[in-house]
């Protein structure tokens, strides 16, 4: 097998990386630009190159050897921003995975670990590829090396063979650094020789060949003030060479036979792009194919001819197999069922039509451990058939055990927690076009075990529930609820159909109108949605000043638009352009496109089980999200209406629950006293932190609070305020110090909540919801300090979560009490929204507030404001 050697300058591949692409964030809010680029290159570099060997080299410290010969070598170097340090331990755990290498060494740079190594591998027969950002590196360039230099940031590379250095600048390889020592190099701020720049120094090396050949023939130079400069900065010269030239004697204590390339385990790298949220490179590395072999327990299994009450026990582990994500749409594929007599398959036909099945699954003293009950319920009430009696779900257990864990399948989940008797779905049903169900054996034994891991893991999560004091609110709340939830999918919800057809023609209009204002502007017609073609306009043709350049062109996102818009009037139209767009083709013919053709109804699915603070989110389709601050946006709620003739849609919110919990839990005396006084929050506020009386309080003071008091809930920043108020970060800064001096008890529960998650690694809700925190404790500033802030913020927006959840399960006990025909059929944020008959309106308002007010018991009052009309925009 050829050998080949390929090494890898971390440091400046990650600088390239980061600087060539956008900010991003994962969902934890650790910036992760650096890592996506240098993984991208990493796969290119892995794919072209083929190497049997690889390494990355990085810089150990700021000061190298070449610091004793001039202190200020790479002295004008701007501080590394905090948003790439923060990344390098996420490069280096990207090479972990990737199962590649890495090397630093004290007093030495990344240039000279890579120069002493390809001069030792081409000795040893190796071909060597050098990757980099820094040309230095090109005088490393033989018959055996090649350096390729990123140009473009991380997209383009050029290749610097010998031949294509003298091509290039006429010189051979090791001249590059006598160049560096004539012209100098300001970013490794070598001096060189003033008033040479690079075509004088090509021109002498031409000439002279060497440094030092050239200084001991000064007089033979052609030019009497460039020969004074030569003689003036003699030493200089020297000692730019010399900062210049790469060494190959470096005490490098890692063999090549270290180095040696034998590929990524994709589990592992799979584990590590999850974390980071790089979802788009799961598929690059075959992980949606990832099935483990696993040592699978031998399972006894059966598959009775007849459904009979002898196959059902006090207590079973029952499992529905659904293949689709969207349950309510989706056949059943079998059924499972674990308990003392044994595991049996139910064949899906044959249990849907049986009347024992039936009769057990709804038989309320038959208990029933079950994976996913929401879930369960709805696909068996498709079919006509209620499930209760559950005692148990494994799914929600997991969830509020580990809710930071987002398991892909039960496989997943049951092995987390110790239990590895179960394949992979993916390995059972295939996926893509090949997805579809095997023979009935492997079937019945897939689902099978699925029922017997149900069996044995519910007793284990109950004793850890228990040992958390986390057992009330997962049977007390999260169990009940998932049922409450199932209901309301179920039911779902009427869409005026014909409404939402007309809004598309209103707003297709809409676009219409501004598409030929934007293009009268333009002087010509172009594809808006086109970033090139935008950009061409806006920054050539209308001239308007470049604020950010992508790799395509110019940048034409949404903050560049903002920053310009008091320069022409045209953006606000393409900002106005682009957001009726969106509404245009995700929410109105989004919505169309979901509805059911028989009830023209839509079915959301509550997602209980995913968020970390405990909030439902919705998806297919997504009802929470609907932007209600643009004008046409708000009217999409007009297309909810009631499911029957003569009812009509009730909303009922809670009013700034989130700051009311924050009173609650900090205990601060003077934020408890506006809410008991009933007095507005946001002018108390501005009457705290700009000393002023209430009838002096104006609207931007009031604004201004209220971004404050939001801003501390969610652990805002100084930067995000002064972002959010368009002030300057140091008068957002001093805006929080008073704010926090005039609630002393908000920054006490500030500074404790911290200590309490440093000391037991989580923070918990006021009905013992965790969430974990293992960030809070590291070396990192920047990923400390979100930990921190999601510690201050979680409690709250976890309870606020919890309350809501209660008040739900209040409600539907409460309808059921007074016999109400009324439904719940959404929550949305802080919202619960009703569909009901008008002769239970008085009703309503009365039992509304009375459930949610009192949900929970808080230091203090509680407030819901409602509404009701014909549609779900009448009732606000």
């Amino acid at each position: 097998m050829e050998k080949k050697l390929v090494l890898i300058d971390g440091n400046s591949i990650a600088y390239r990386a980061f600087f060539a692409l956008p900010l991003l964030n994962n969902e934890k809010g650790i910036h992760t630009n650096a890592v996506y680029g240098f993984t991208m290159m990493l796969m290119r570099i892995l794919e072209d190159e083929k190497p049997s060997h690889i390494l990355v080299a990085f810089d150990a410290g700021k000061t190298t050897f070449r610091h004793a010969t001039f202190t200020e070598y790479k002295g004008g170097r701007q501080k590394t921003p905090p948003e790439l340090s923060e990344q390098f331990p996420f490069v280096r755990e990207l090479l972990k995975a990737y199962g590649i290498s890495q090397y630093e060494l004290e007093n030495y740079e990344a240039d000279d670990i890579i120069g002493t190594l390809s001069t030792v591998a081409e000795r040893d027969g190796f071909e060597v590829k050098i990757i980099s950002g820094d040309k230095d590196l090109t005088q490393l360039s033989t018959d055996k090396t090649t350096v390729s230099i990123t140009k473009k940031g991380i997209t383009e590379i050029e290749n610097y063979t010998p031949d294509h250095i003298k091509e290039k600048y006429g010189l051979s390889a090791d001249q590059i650094r006598d160049m560096k020592g004539l012209m100098g190099d300001p970013s490794d701020n070598i001096p060189g020789v003033p008033g040479v720049g690079e075509k004088t120094a090509i021109k002498l090396l031409k000439e002279f060949s060497t440094v030092e050949n050239l200084l001991s023939s000064i007089e033979k130079v052609s030019g009497k003030k460039l020969q004074e400069k030569l003689e003036e900065f003699k030493d200089q010269a020297m000692m730019s060479k010399q900062l210049a030239t790469i060494t190959k004697e470096a005490p490098v204590q890692i063999e090549l036979s270290e180095l040696e390339y034998e590929g990524y385990q994709r589990e592992e790298l799979a584990k590590f792009f999850k974390e980071l949220g790089f979802n788009s490179l799961l598929e690059k590395i075959g992980a949606d194919e990832l099935s483990e072999s696993i040592e699978l327990k031998e399972i006894e299994y059966t598959t009775p001819d007849e459904i009979t009450e002898d196959l059902f026990a006090a207590e079973n582990g029952f499992y529905v197999e659904i293949l689709e994500d969207n349950y309510h749409y989706a056949p059943i594929v079998g059924f499972s069922i674990a308990n003392e007599k044994g595991n049996f398959y139910l064949p899906a036909k044959k249990a849907i039509e049986s009347d024992v099945f039936k009769r057990w699954s709804e038989d309320e003293r038959s208990k029933k451990y079950v994976y996913d009950a929401k879930r369960s319920e709805v696909a068996l009430r498709h079919h006509g058939i209620h499930l209760v009696g559950v005692d148990f779900d494994v799914f929600l257990a997991s969830y509020i055990l580990n809710p930071s864990e987002s398991p892909e399948d039960f496989a997943a989940v049951a092995k987390l927690h110790g239990y590895p008797h179960v394949q992979p779905d993916m390995s059972v049903y295939g996926k893509g076009a090949k997805r579809g169900i095997p023979e009935e054996s492997e079937l019945a034994e897939h689902l099978s075990r699925k029922a017997a891991a149900i069996y044995e893991l519910q007793g284990q999560l109950a004793k850890e529930l228990h040992k958390n004091e986390q057992y009330e609110l997962f049977s007390e709340l999260e169990m009940p609820l998932s049922l409450v939830l199932a209901d309301m999918e179920y039911q779902g919800v009427k869409l005026d159909t014909e409404r939402l057809r007309k809004m598309e023609m209103e707003i297709g209009a809409q676009l219409d109108r501004i598409e030929k204002q934007v293009f009268q502007h333009a002087g010509e017609a172009f594809n808006i949605n086109s970033p090139k073609q935008l950009g061409v306009i806006l920054f050539e043709k209308l001239g308007l000043p470049p604020i950010k350049k992508t790799k395509t062109g110019y940048s034409t996102s949404a903050d560049v638009l903002e920053q310009l818009a008091s320069k022409h009037e045209v953006i606000q139209e393409i900002l106005h352009y682009r957001q009726l767009g969106k509404l245009q083709s995700t929410y109105i013919e989004g919505l169309q496109k979901v509805v059911n053709p028989d009830t023209d109804k839509v079915h959301t699915r509550f997602n209980q089980a995913l968020t970390q603070t405990g909030r439902l989110s919705s998806t297919d389709p997504n009802l929470q999200n609907i932007p209600i601050r643009l004008e046409e946006g708000r009217k999409i709620r007009q297309a909810f209406v009631p499911s029957e003739e003569g009812w009509v849609i009730f909303a009922a919110d809670y009013s700034q629950i989130e700051l009311r919990v924050l009173a609650h839990i900090a205990g601060d005396e003077k934020l408890i006293e506006a809410f008991q006084e009933g007095l507005d929050i946001h002018t108390r506020t501005a009457m705290e932190v700009f000393h002023v009386e209430a009838d002096e309080v104006t609207d931007n003071m009031r604004r201004h609070a209220k971004a404050v008091n939001f801003g501390i809930v969610y652990g805002i920043s100084d930067y995000g305020l002064s972002q959010s108020l368009n002030i300057t970060r140091k008068e957002a800064s001093q805006f929080i110090d008073r704010y926090l001096k005039s609630y002393p008890g908000v920054k006490e529960y500030m500074d404790e909540i911290v200590r309490d998650a440093k000391e037991k690694g989580y923070v918990s809700t006021l009905l013992q919801r965790r969430r974990y925190l293992p960030e809070i404790t590291s070396r990192n500033f920047n990923i400390r300090s979100f930990a921190e802030r999601t510690a201050m913020n979680t409690p709250i927006q976890g309870s606020a979560a919890d309350i809501i959840k209660k008040a739900m399960l209040d409600m539907a006990e409460r309808m059921k009490q007074e016999k109400l025909k009324s439904r719940l059929l959404l929550q949305v944020h802080d919202e619960l929204i009703f569909e009901a008959p008008e002769e239970e309106i008085e009703k309503l308002k009365h039992i509304v507030p009375d459930v949610m007010e009192n949900a929970v018991d808080l230091k203090v009052p509680i407030k819901v404001d409602y509404a009701y009309g014909p549609t779900w925009f009448d009732a606000k």
